[in-house]
């Protein structure tokens, strides 16, 4: 890989991480029009590590207000909805990992594919706009417990790559009648541990496979990942209640279709 593509990759991955808009689709395409060979897990692992640092960052005083309240001895209504908010992203998690634990291989195998990735893309993009345009006018903000199980397994979808896990998480969301604003800020807090997950397998396979990496590059990488991604976080949250999620849904759709273009051209 070359610096340029480096920089490119990962200012990507740190900008559509977040967005539902589906990352593996815009990984796809500069890949397909300069001609750049697969940049390898080791890169793959940086950059979503920026990512997770971003998050964690982003959330860093909610993270530690939580952790101070689960910490403390008094027992009171603010440590009862740490609690239930910490349980319910568990809850959320399990069925990802149960799935990624059982169909991972086929995934890799089958479905990682440029028009799998399209069609996947443009699908789950026509969905979140159908579920957006007939949302419920509820304000409802707390999460239940039977959000974080219904929201986990539609995380689950997510492994098949152009889904966007935050397109499927803030779809289900706001299926179930949460407010936009619940929706994306439990969808994000998701990320962290299964983002953490990929991570931490991702780390073991280089181990086990003994690849050679390249320090300086992937420093670098989870730099411009995790700066893009934090920016586009608080970018998200700052035009969300003006904008709303369609000018996100309208560009998905235009660029599944540009891909298929794109791959019946090639």
């Amino acid at each position: 890989m070359d610096l340029i593509q480096f920089i490119l990759l990962a200012l990507i991955q740190g900008i559509t991480e977040f967005l539902p808009i589906s990352s593996s689709a815009h990984l796809l395409i500069p890949g397909m029009l300069f001609g750049w060979p697969d940049q390898g897990l080791e890169y793959d692992i940086a950059v979503h590590f920026g990512t997770l640092l971003a998050v964690i960052a982003y959330f860093r005083q909610d993270l530690i207000r939580i952790s101070c309240r689960m910490l403390s001895m008094s027992e009171n209504a603010s440590k009862d909805e740490s609690r239930e908010l910490i349980f319910n992203l568990i809850v959320a998690t399990i069925p990802l990992v149960i799935g990624g634990f059982l169909f991972s291989n086929f995934v890799e195998e089958y479905l990682r594919d440029a028009w799998v990735i399209a069609i996947a893309s443009l699908i789950f993009g026509l969905i979140l706009g159908w579920v957006w345009l007939l949302r419920s006018t509820s304000r409802r903000r707390k999460i239940t417990l039977g959000d974080a199980v219904f929201i986990g397994f539609a995380q689950c979808l997510a492994i098949i790559p152009g889904v966007s896990r935050s397109g499927i998480t803030i779809t289900a969301g706001l299926y179930l009648g949460l407010n936009l604003a619940s929706a994306v800020r439990f969808s994000f807090l998701l990320a962290i541990p299964a983002i953490l997950g990929a991570v931490t397998l991702g780390v073991n396979l280089l181990i086990q496979e003994a690849i050679p990496i390249s320090y300086y590059h992937l420093v670098f990488s989870v730099f411009l990942s995790g700066f893009s991604g934090y920016l586009t976080i608080a970018a998200f949250f700052g035009v969300l209640d003006r904008v709303g999620l369609m000018p996100f849904i309208v560009y998905r759709v235009l660029l599944s279709l540009g891909l298929m273009i794109l791959l019946l051209s090639s």
